[in-house]
């Protein structure tokens, strides 16, 4: 059934390359912090830059949970599940660090995104496998694609970068997390 991995195999890369949405969990080392659980999928936001490391792009919202557990204690965890085609769910288990728009890896990391680029990018977050694992995923259902959500992008579309950064200061858990961590460092800088 279940299986580890040392790094991301070509059978996993294929897989999580082809799903349309990925998990992300984190929590903060308190015991009685929130857990948090996001949905990521806009097409093109994720890359496996090697066998051991993955990145995705961080799009400003509401909150800002996986960003501030990341800051404070850097558990992470991603997970891709089949709804089409053979059964599978696989897991990385790692550190994760989120790289924000005023370090010097920031242009060359959000480069290799291409046109996934897009309005509201706070950040992109590397994360390195610690722990690999695929599981059967008998119990996943199977559900079709239709299409892209776009109202993320047409709404922050319509703000300009400075809008985006005020937006973000004024979201209380983009500055803390639910349970008072640093989240997002304000001042947002200016996209470069």
């Amino acid at each position: 059934m279940g299986k580890e991995y040392e790094r991301i195999e070509p059978r996993l890369w294929e897989f999580i390359e082809s799903q349309k949405v990925f998990f992300v969990a984190s929590a903060p080392l308190a015991g009685d912090g929130h857990v948090n659980l996001s949905p990521k999928g806009r097409q093109g936001t994720l890359r496996i830059l090697d066998d051991r490391t993955v990145a995705y792009l961080d799009f400003g919202g509401s909150h800002a949970e996986t960003i501030a557990h990341l800051r404070e204690n850097g558990r992470i965890t991603l997970m891709w599940c089949a709804f089409e085609g053979p059964p599978n769910i696989v897991r990385i288990h790692g550190r994760g660090e989120a790289v924000f728009r005023d370090d010097p890896r920031f242009v060359e990391l959000v480069a290799g995104f291409g046109e996934a680029d897009g309005p509201a990018l706070r950040a992109v977050i590397v994360v390195t496998a610690e722990l690999i694992s695929d599981t059967c995923g008998f119990a996943v259902p199977f559900m079709d694609y239709r299409s892209e959500r776009e109202l993320h992008a047409d709404y922050f579309n319509r703000k300009s970068d400075e809008e985006f950064r005020e937006y973000t200061g004024k979201k209380p858990y983009n500055i803390a997390s639910l349970d008072g961590l640093p989240a997002v460092p304000l001042p947002l800088p200016p996209r470069v």
